[in-house]
């Protein structure tokens, strides 16, 4: 048998083909094997296939071969991703706000190739990015490598903050650049948040990735290793609604038994719940913040804040001045 211009990439071809046209429920018999390398100038017998199937299993890709009527089919069983994980990745993708809806579709594009070109038109119908609100800043994935690296080199950094203005423009916060230690990424609120600390401040902060330009590296160690030292970033996160600050304070909250489920999704199971006459009271630590305010009004009658008093004012302030407006 004459061999193909290929034949040295036979194996390579033949893991592509199986990854490509098989899964638990496709398989290919060995002349179909044989038809589909002879489309990429592939030439194989029967008995060389037989050996390099097994090459591919001591390789690890799991090879299985089941008898179907006279004929014995071949298929790959166990793969890197099941479905069901690709699945799950393709809509966290989906769902992300900080992944713009061009990269979406590159990144599902890549995901569809783990899979069986069944599998991936199962991933491809879930396709529906076009019209979701997604980030416009595509540099926003280097800007989260430029910061990885950073903390992993334990150096600061320097970048510009950008703002929204009434033009729909993004523009400079403020003119000088900021100087921070990065200590952590998080992501909150379909957003990606770098938690540092601001030197020049002596405190925590946090910055949208997205918003963040011109980022460099400086050539200064990290500073705050103190203040980081008994960080809890989701406690942190919790705290800071939409993670805009304000002063953390421990508040009471009264609420109907139908908002449990709520108070526990947003404080976590740790929190301290007591039944009493009218309902259910907890303590919690929140940054006190229009945005607080905003949540809790948004719970309606169901929640009212029991204390400390200063922040019962600054509520009653906040719904007068509101009000005011109408």
């Amino acid at each position: 048998m004459p061999k193909g211009s290929n034949q040295k990439l036979k194996l390579y071809y033949l893991q592509k083909i199986m990854m490509e046209l098989t899964d638990d429920d496709h398989g290919l018999s060995i002349a179909q094997i044989k038809t589909e390398l002879e489309k990429y100038d592939v030439s194989a017998d029967r008995k060389s296939l037989y050996t390099d199937l097994e090459a591919l299993r001591v390789m690890g890709l799991d090879i299985i071969g089941e008898q179907v009527g006279k004929n014995y089919y071949y298929h790959v069983g166990e793969k890197q991703f099941e479905i069901a994980e690709l699945k799950l990745l393709v809509d966290a993708i989906q769902s992300s706000k900080f992944i713009t809806a061009k990269k979406s579709n590159q990144l599902i594009k890549k995901l569809e190739g783990c899979a069986s070109k069944y599998e991936a038109s199962q991933l491809h119908r879930q396709v529906e990015v076009t019209g979701r609100i997604k980030t416009m800043n595509e540099s926003i994935y280097y800007n989260v490598d430029e910061i990885y690296g950073a903390i992993n080199n334990n150096l600061q950094i320097s970048f510009s903050y950008m703002k929204w203005n009434h033009d729909k423009k993004l523009e400079l916060k403020k003119k000088e650049p900021y100087v921070v230690s990065p200590w952590a990424l998080l992501w909150e609120d379909e957003n990606y948040y770098l938690v540092a600390y601001d030197p020049k401040a002596m405190k925590i902060k946090h910055f949208r990735v997205d918003k963040m330009r011109g980022i460099q590296k400086i050539d200064k160690k990290r500073e705050g290793k103190e203040a980081f030292g008994k960080f809890d970033i989701a406690s942190y996160s919790k705290k800071n609604f939409s993670m805009y600050g304000g002063n953390e304070v421990k508040v009471k909250l009264q609420f109907s038994e139908e908002l449990v489920g709520v108070i526990i999704d947003r404080f976590g199971k740790d929190i301290n719940i007591t039944a009493g006459k009218n309902g259910y009271t907890t303590t919690v630590s929140v940054a006190v913040s229009n945005q607080f305010f905003g949540w809790v009004f948004g719970l309606g009658s169901g929640i009212k804040i029991m204390g400390p008093p200063t922040v019962v004012s600054k509520y009653k302030a906040a719904i007068s001045e509101v009000g005011q407006l109408y």
